[in-house]
């Protein structure tokens, strides 16, 4: 019987094999091959699957999920949100005194945009999967996006300012305020232009800004790729190292020479006669006694070198012109590493502060005239000069200064002493809100008066705004001063204007 059912079952099959192909259209195959697309999707990982067998993914029934801000980013608090948009509010003071206009691009460009720029710090770009047959990656920083922007919308001069993110897949160092995902504050010069009167105006820019944030103490430090080109020539490194050999150069403001040194040697390959003579050079600084006494040494027959030196003159007879000589040092260490950089450079630094802590670099910049030519048709180049400013350093010093600042943008509390009185107050805060007062009111029918002031001295509210059954039957309204504690009765249908005027008197006395 075995035999039987199995020759039977066989012969059922071919049958219904050849019913299928018969019947076989286009709107079939395509079913098929739908069909055979969810079974595989059905049947594959998710794409945020644990790779590791035997460990199950937090969350939903199967753990709780770990609650924690991704490594090298960071929540901010109500307070740190404050100190934010203060800083953020002086900086573009500083920008649009300057005459700048803002800008945006987007978060994510096309991942060949981004590399081949930044040098040995290309690996910190965060690069992203395939989207749709786009290769994209995160921004490194706001200036290469910004390069593609002139040339992608054929701009011959812009003088613009951009307050954006950008990332960076770095160590962090949380309380040094070095993050992955931070903010940078840049303006930027695009245009033909006379030789360095944009360049200086950064210099000046980053004096104003530091001096608007009450940070007196820092030393803007310059100098120029040219004249850093120069000494590798001078000293006789192969043309081929100069980037690599300026990248191990722009560590002196963290490491000794030594340190460096043995970078250039064992690392780079170089020889250690050449790096002594490195050495001796770029650990000088001065100003314009460094530019003369460079001038007059061998140094200054080197072509590229005496370019850069005639440049950085006529910046420091510009700094001296804008008021800001005193904070800038001619610094032959400082190279930035960046590949882009041609022309002038600079780097803001903070003085240590009282407990002896280096913050180190808050701004830095410098010329790309050559960058904005990798992107355009043709090569169009298109001058550039600009500066960033380390808003997140900043920030973390700023924080400590104002812990106890006023978070609240609130001007006028609305308040009430008896029951039953929610409309009227609610009436009350409607007419601060018409005429553009910041007000608020407790979210409860019947507060406590005292819980009320509690909560203007708590949240440093300026004014409280107190409607009463006396108050409703004579048209009036209380104001009340939470610092002072000082009340004053006036007419409801001038109650605004009468607390405006006050709020005046609040701000003048703060």
């Amino acid at each position: 019987m075995l035999p039987l059912a199995r020759a039977v079952f066989r012969q059922s099959c071919v049958k219904q094999i050849y019913w299928m192909t018969s019947n076989i259209t286009d709107n079939t195959v395509d079913e098929l091959q739908n069909l055979k697309i969810n079974e595989s999707c059905s049947n594959s990982k998710p794409p945020h699957a644990d790779p590791k067998p035997g460990n199950k993914a937090k969350g939903g029934k199967g753990g709780k999920v770990a609650l924690k801000c991704p490594k090298g980013m960071r929540d901010y608090t109500p307070d740190q949100m404050a100190v934010r948009e203060l800083v953020f509010e002086k900086i573009k003071k500083c920008f649009k005194k300057h005459g700048a206009v803002q800008i945006d691009t987007p978060v994510m460009e096309l991942k060949e945009i981004l590399t081949g720029k930044y040098g040995e710090d290309s690996k910190l770009i965060y690069e992203l999967e395939d989207q749709g047959g786009e290769i994209l990656a995160l921004r490194y920083d706001l200036t290469v996006p910004f390069a593609r922007f002139v040339a992608m919308k054929k701009i011959k001069n812009i003088k613009r300012y951009q307050i954006a993110r950008v990332y960076r897949r770095d160590n962090p160092a949380m309380t040094k305020g070095r993050y992955r995902e931070f903010y940078q504050c840049d303006i930027d010069f695009a245009g033909e232009y006379e030789p360095m009167l944009t360049d200086t105006e950064c210099v000046k820019l980053v004096c104003d800004i530091l001096k608007e944030l009450d940070m007196n103490n820092f030393t803007v430090k310059v100098n120029h790729r040219k004249i850093l080109d120069g000494i590798f020539e001078h000293c006789g490194v192969p043309e081929e190292d100069f980037r690599p050999i300026c990248s191990a150069v722009d560590k002196l403001d963290k490491e000794s020479w030594e340190d460096v040194k043995k970078e250039m040697v064992e690392v780079k390959g170089l020889d250690p006669a050449v790096a002594d003579k490195i050495g001796l050079l770029v650990q000088k600084k001065g100003k314009f006694d460094l530019i003369e006494e460079l001038e007059k040494s061998d140094l200054g027959a080197n072509k590229s070198a005496a370019a850069g030196l005639s440049d950085m003159k006529l910046l420091l007879e510009y700094c001296q012109l804008f008021g800001c000589l005193d904070h800038v040092s001619f610094d032959l260490s400082l190279a930035r590493g960046l590949d882009y950089y041609t022309g002038t450079i600079y780097e803001a630094i903070l003085a240590p502060d009282g407990k002896g802590e280096n913050v180190g670099s808050v701004a830095g910049g410098g010329r790309y005239d050559e960058l904005v030519g990798m992107f355009a048709p043709k090569g169009r180049s298109i001058p550039c000069v600009g500066v960033s400013i380390g808003i997140e350093r900043l920030f973390s010093i700023m924080e400590k200064k104002m812990q106890h600042s006023r978070t609240s943008s609130i001007q006028v509390l609305v308040a009430s002493g008896q029951k039953g009185l929610l409309k009227e107050r609610m009436k009350l805060l409607n007419m601060l809100w018409e005429n553009d007062l910041n007000a608020e009111m407790l979210y409860k029918a019947n507060p406590k008066l005292l819980t009320q002031f509690q909560h203007a001295e708590n949240e440093r509210i300026p004014l409280v705004a107190i409607i009463g059954e006396s108050e409703l039957q004579e048209g009036k309204v209380k104001l009340r001063n939470t610092v002072t504690k000082e009340e004053k009765l006036v007419d409801r249908n001038c109650f605004v204007e009468e607390a405006r005027s006050l709020l005046q008197g609040c701000e003048n006395e703060s």
